[in-house]
């Protein structure tokens, strides 16, 4: 652990930017070697800065979930976002008329006629229409039309609505149904194109499974987030190694009760409870044999080897299981830079949920 680390205050986000410019770069070339447009999805680092390093490095342009995040990023001046969320009620739709006059190709997505009539409605009267993709489920089971057909209805509504024009296609598919993904998306591709409509964008995305994404004749564009920092889940899957998890939670042991028990100052408020299919909170790097077994708001119980005890005051950094909820867990980060300088950042769209 660096000096410099050992001075700031914790719990702390150290993310370390000369890994972040490595997994930038690496699926960038990979995804242009596919023949894929990327547009990296900026919910895992939440900063302008990450998010035109990504375009400099050749991304077509970003994802966003929320206009909130769309908001910060135009403030920033991205000008090509993607809103991968049912945009509803007449706060918000207001809110995304006023920021398609900011951002010069903004899209956004739906997978009913609600949505539609909404964003038709509001946009109406615009001097540029919005693009509407048509959301599809294909087997990630959150939101999405559930067959093709369905797909084929919506985007004739789409199309046919004022203010708005049919873009084509997105999915979030579940880790592991890439080949489900391309089978919809290709039948309901061709069941568009039949009709006469514009399908020119096919998109999916997933960082677990994206060393082994391909246009595969379908897919024009690939959506990845986690893949900027990495995370615990991600080493379980294979996607990574812990040399590529650039974002890490620099924690402080304020505790020994027991020779086999620490307490650190990072609970679920600075790590995240989410699991992800694993049975503890973390991995604490340079100590394989720690577990992170409990979470409380403010501490974390970790299960020592007795005979490799913690000490009171000792630091130790933790690759989350979840880091895209951690970034968003911290008003502000300190950015590790390839020298050891830290670099403190405002966590810009910080949380912009709605």
């Amino acid at each position: 652990m660096s000096d410099a680390l050992e001075w700031i205050e914790t719990p702390a986000f150290v993310v370390r930017d000369a890994v972040v410019r490595r997994n930038i770069a690496a699926f960038q070339s990979y995804c242009d070697r596919q023949g894929l447009a990327l547009r990296p999805h900026v919910k895992t680092h939440k900063l302008v800065r990450y998010a035109k390093a990504q375009i400099e490095a050749g991304a077509r342009g970003i994802t966003c979930q929320k206009i909130g995040e769309a908001e910060v990023m135009a403030d920033g001046s991205i000008d090509d976002i993607l809103i991968t969320y049912n945009i509803l009620g007449p706060e918000k739709l207001t809110r995304l008329r006023a920021l398609s006059d900011r951002v010069p190709r903004l899209s956004v997505v739906a997978d009913n006629d609600t949505v539609v009539d909404g964003l038709s409605q509001v946009f109406a009267d615009a001097d540029r229409p919005l693009t509407v993709l048509v959301e599809c489920d294909t087997g990630g089971r959150r939101c999405g039309v559930q067959t093709p057909a369905e797909a084929l209805a919506l985007a004739r509504r789409i199309a046919a609505s004022a203010g708005i024009r049919l873009g084509g296609l997105m999915t979030y598919p579940a880790a592991g149904g890439a080949s489900d993904a391309a089978a919809f998306l290709s039948q309901a591709r061709d069941m568009l194109l039949r009709d006469g409509l514009d399908c020119s964008v096919v998109t999916s995305g997933g960082t677990p499974d994206m060393w082994t994404a391909q246009s595969g004749g379908v897919l024009t564009e690939y959506r990845a987030g986690t893949y900027i920092y990495n995370d615990r889940s991600l080493v379980q899957r294979g996607t990574c190694g812990w040399d590529d998890c650039a974002g890490h939670v620099l924690a402080t042991v304020v505790s020994t009760p027991t020779p086999g028990r620490a307490v650190i100052d990072a609970g679920s408020k600075a790590l995240s409870s989410d699991l992800l299919g694993l049975t503890d909170y973390g991995h604490v790097l340079g100590r394989p044999d720690i577990r992170i077994t409990g979470l409380s708001e403010e501490h974390g119980v970790l299960a020592v080897d007795p005979a490799r005890p913690l000490n009171v005051g000792e630091r130790v950094r933790i690759v989350p299981n979840h880091v895209c909820v951690v970034s968003n867990l911290f008003d502000r980060i300190w950015i590790e830079h390839a020298d050891g300088m830290l670099e403190e950042a405002a966590v810009d769209a910080r949380g912009r949920v709605t």
